[in-house]
């Protein structure tokens, strides 16, 4: 299990969020999201598989919304307007003067927000499976109404039981194709996270957040991530996000897991798309700048080595190269291979 140090960042109300991090590199802020806790992750195979690999590459703070994990709670009523100060409170308690912000699910109004507020303290914005609006904001129809307040209602009955059928039923649509343990694990973090009356707070909050008016603001790099087939955040809102942010990149991932997984293929390229993306900034020329997976490839491409060789030669399959040249590709400017040959060179590799 991963060691960490949880520490708390005051809130004006008195309540402290509890906030942890892990790696080294830039810093990677990841706002609050659906049921978190910052205690249960580095032993989650759902959550650890991230702080491993996102680690590697990031400074990763994480931290649990008040009322939630570890936080304490508070009487504040929850909206973007809480949301955001929490993200506030742990920039600030971590000492961030410039950090990038992760925003996943319900967690992505938030960081719209923060990135539209504070434009000098956010380097990039990193969506996933997020949206601009829930199903509340603005005139909701009847049956979405009638779902919301059926399903507040679900939680506020049979919520934090062990084995209860709630948490599994949001388990069912976060994570579809995850395997028991992950399914179990997952189910086990909901019912620990909060109580019944807190949970369906949330709920009712995450499905009214809107954040139109935030995202012509957003002056950041923003990269947009989707699952293709995503069951609890449907894909057209990741495409909405990133048509109505300046200059965003939208990356389709497939799959059917709102939450990436480690095993899944789409977990490896949401990793490698984040750190290509975050990492770009660094000089040009400046080898420093790229991964060791990032210089291995860029000494085999400078060297006119084809896929199947490279492949070969990192022990990786012809799909995972064509993956990791494609984003290559992308953080060189190029438009394919010949192209990459010449700026590998001019770049001193090979």
């Amino acid at each position: 299990m991963l060691q960490q140090q949880i520490r708390f960042a005051p809130l004006a109300s008195g309540a402290c969020v509890a906030w942890a991090a892990q790696g080294r590199g830039p810093p990677l802020l990841r706002a609050a999201h659906w049921m978190t806790h910052v205690g249960q992750d580095p032993q989650s195979p759902v959550w650890q598989p991230w702080l491993t690999r996102l680690g590697r590459d990031f400074r990763l703070l994480r931290f649990d919304e008040r009322g939630c994990g570890l936080s304490g709670p508070d009487d504040t009523p929850l909206d973007l307007e809480t949301a955001v100060e929490e993200l506030e409170a742990v920039a600030d308690d971590a000492g961030l003067d410039r950090l990038a912000l992760l925003g996943i699910s319900g967690g992505g109004p938030a960081a719209i927000a923060f990135a539209a507020r504070h434009p000098e303290r956010v380097t990039h914005l990193v969506l996933l499976g997020a949206y601009a609006h829930g199903p509340l904001a603005g005139t909701p129809s009847a049956e979405n109404l009638a779902w919301v307040d059926a399903t507040a209602r679900l939680i506020e009955l049979g919520w934090g039981r062990a084995g209860s059928p709630v948490q599994h039923f949001f388990t069912s649509t976060l994570i579809p194709d995850g395997t028991p343990e992950q399914v179990q694990a997952l189910n086990e973090q909901q019912r620990l996270c909060c109580g019944p009356a807190r949970a369906a707070a949330l709920l009712r909050t995450r499905v009214a957040l809107d954040v139109r008016e935030f995202l012509p603001r957003v002056r950041c790099p923003t990269l947009v991530l989707h699952r293709k087939h995503d069951a609890t955040v449907a894909p057209e809102n990741g495409r909405q996000l990133a048509a109505a942010i300046a200059g965003a990149r939208f990356v389709e991932l497939e799959g059917r897991n709102h939450i990436p997984l480690a095993g899944e293929l789409a977990f490896e390229q949401m990793c490698d798309a984040m750190t290509a993306f975050i990492h770009a900034a660094a000089m040009p020329g400046d080898e420093t700048g790229f991964t060791a997976r990032e210089r291995a490839l860029l000494h085999l491409v400078a060297a006119g080595r084809d896929n199947l060789q490279i492949g070969a030669e990192l022990g990786l399959a012809d799909k995972t190269v064509r993956n990791a040249l494609s984003l290559l590709y992308t953080r060189l400017g190029v438009a394919g291979r010949p192209q990459a040959v010449v700026r590998a060179r001019e770049l001193g590799f090979g």
